[in-house]
């Protein structure tokens, strides 16, 4: 069973925000969508772009590079290039601190 660990406040992460954090080595994106938090791969599943550096508009996060976009609730990749989902993990809000749990 995955360990759930601190990532950050919520005042961290507006509605609409997003934070990078680094969870035993892997990045992980973390976004505020409608006020629920989600948390993916930081690395885009057609050339492991950075996936947080992205425009985050609704429920999607753009990749940078060549414009694939995620559905950050599910990982689910959108459009092409991509075709593979991105690894969503499981997030915890406990009081004022959000918490991830990565799955190997």
């Amino acid at each position: 069973m995955a360990e759930f660990v601190r990532v950050a406040t919520r005042s961290e992460i507006p509605p609409g925000g997003k934070l990078l954090a680094e969870i035993d080595g892997r990045a992980i994106a973390v976004f505020n969508y409608e006020g629920t938090y989600y948390a993916i791969d930081d690395v885009c599943t057609h050339d492991g772009g950075p996936l947080a550096e992205g425009d985050f508009e609704g429920c999607e996060i753009r990749c940078p590079r060549h414009g694939a976009r995620f559905d950050v609730r599910t990982g689910q990749a959108l459009c092409f290039p991509a075709i593979e989902p991105v690894t969503a993990h499981q997030v915890e809000v406990r009081g004022d601190e959000i918490l991830v749990a990565i799955e190997d």
